[in-house]
């Protein structure tokens, strides 16, 4: 075959059919609003999932620890490597489009001595420069669809470190609220413990001077207890809270700064949602199973070229010589080129289950991605409702701490004047107790609440 017919054929092939479907985005039901949004529908189109993390989470402390997170948290930098072998494939696939071109050498020296008079010593000296050259042409689209399949994979890691950085976002916000609560419900137990010693030194009093039976100190003492035995296990989960923080962080177990109480952390009103079709372009992990469905598209084409012959270009040009002198000379000029077609024709039907194994892949990541949109709706429908509900209860769980703690205040000043027995100030103060402390966790879970909301709705990633 001349030279110009394998550059023909070559030309050909670049401009070759591409076997296999093209992807079109699936179609899927969108709702027009999320349960439980407070905007009526098309209200509006703003999201809290557009804020920046630092717009959504104003304490100081929390956005440093955010911060240092997204540095050294070990899913991060394990995302980050990921996303560099996909890269990596990515080149490796799309070189196989191009030809392998190699040159090469060859210089020897040889000498033979004299045999006879028929055969004299000899000596010969020779030389070869080549440059070769295989091409497999990619007529059906086959390394093309390899290299859609591998660039595919790449955005598919990307948006899989970007749903790492979600999760990592949302986990220090949330692990810092709870460690604030801790210290809440510390300071209460502690606050506690000191109104209650000081009553049992009273009802001490009191019995000293007959007023009070010791039955009552007994009771007095049992309070003391109830509060005192609380601490040493808040201060237990404190500190594991912190290890768990820590290690968010990418550092060893260690102790975490504080910054704005739990109660001063904001909480608005109501929450954007925004509207469900932005979710599909915003949420990290709903684009990486569409990144991943168009790969497992693309793969069908690569499996539907092993169908088509295969085309390969093989040439070699370069120069050889016996006298080193004259190696770059026209005359010493040689080439060869050569065109293979191999056409599949028994395969045992295994192109066949390989076509068909690519498009059952195709159809089960065509169901993740469409699982994953749904998901992603009851998240953001269940986030929104549990931030009003819990709103609604915490508003309540204040009403019902403010009374408990003016029943106790009453009670001890009835029982101090003989208006009430201390059966009453055991109950009232009982009930205070645990009333702050179930307000301290509702303050909470309402903050909770709002980390799911924000990470429901895709957002953390955007730096």
């Amino acid at each position: 075959m001349r030279p110009r017919d394998c550059l023909a054929l070559a030309c050909l092939a670049l401009t070759g059919c591409t076997v296999g479907p093209n992807y079109k985005q699936p179609v899927v039901p969108v709702p027009p609003a999320y349960r439980g949004a407070a905007e009526r529908p098309a209200a509006s189109t703003q999201s809290l999932g557009d804020e920046k993390w630092w717009e959504v989470f104003k304490d100081p402390v929390l956005q440093q620890l955010i911060r240092t997170a997204l540095q050294q948290n070990y899913d991060v930098k394990i995302a980050a490597t990921r996303i560099l072998q996909a890269q990596a494939e990515l080149g490796i696939t799309r070189a196989n489009q191009f030809p392998m071109i190699g040159l090469g050498g060859d210089i020897f020296s040889e000498r033979n001595p004299k045999i006879s008079k028929a055969f004299p010593s000899y000596q010969a000296n020779a030389g070869e420069i080549n440059l070769s050259l295989i091409w497999n042409l990619d007529f059906w689209g086959k390394y093309r669809r390899e290299t859609e399949a591998a660039r595919a994979n790449v955005l598919a890691t990307e948006w899989g470190r970007r749903a790492v950085l979600t999760t990592v976002v949302s986990s220090v916000a949330s692990g810092y609220f709870q460690l604030r609560e801790l210290d809440l419900a510390l300071q209460i137990a502690h606050s506690t413990l000191a109104a209650r010693q000081h009553s049992l030194q009273l009802t001490n009093v009191l019995a000293h001077n007959g007023s009070a039976s010791m039955l009552e100190v007994r009771e007095s003492e049992e309070l003391v207890y109830t509060a005192s035995k609380t601490i040493p296990d808040i201060e237990r989960r404190i500190e594991q809270q912190e290890n768990a923080l820590s290690i968010l962080l990418g550092e060893n177990p260690g102790d975490i700064p504080r910054g704005h109480p739990l109660i001063a952390q904001p909480n608005p009103p109501t929450l954007p949602a925004g509207l469900p079709s932005d979710l599909l372009e915003r949420r990290p992990d709903i684009r990486e199973a569409e990144e991943t469905l168009i790969a497992a598209n693309a793969r069908i084409g690569v499996a539907k070229a092993a169908y088509f012959p295969n085309i390969t270009l093989t040439g070699t040009a370069g120069v050889e010589t016996y006298a080193l002198t004259r190696l770059f000379n026209a005359s010493s000029g040689i080439w060869n080129t050569a065109a293979t077609l191999t056409q599949p024709i028994f395969e045992a039907g295994g192109l066949h289950a390989a076509t068909r194994l690519a498009q059952a892949e195709e159809q089960q990541m065509l169901l993740t991605y469409k699982q994953t949109i749904i998901n992603a709706f009851q998240q953001v429908s269940d986030s929104l409702i549990a931030y009003q509900k819990y709103r609604d209860f915490r508003e309540q769980q204040q009403l019902l701490a403010s009374a408990a703690q003016d029943a106790e205040h009453l009670s001890n000043t009835l029982y101090q004047n003989g208006g009430a027995s201390y059966l009453q100030v055991l109950t009232s103060e009982t009930d205070s107790f645990a009333a702050q402390l179930d307000l301290a966790q509702a303050e909470l879970n309402e903050r909770l609440a709002l980390v799911q909301v924000y990470d429901a709705l895709g957002g953390g990633w955007q730096q």
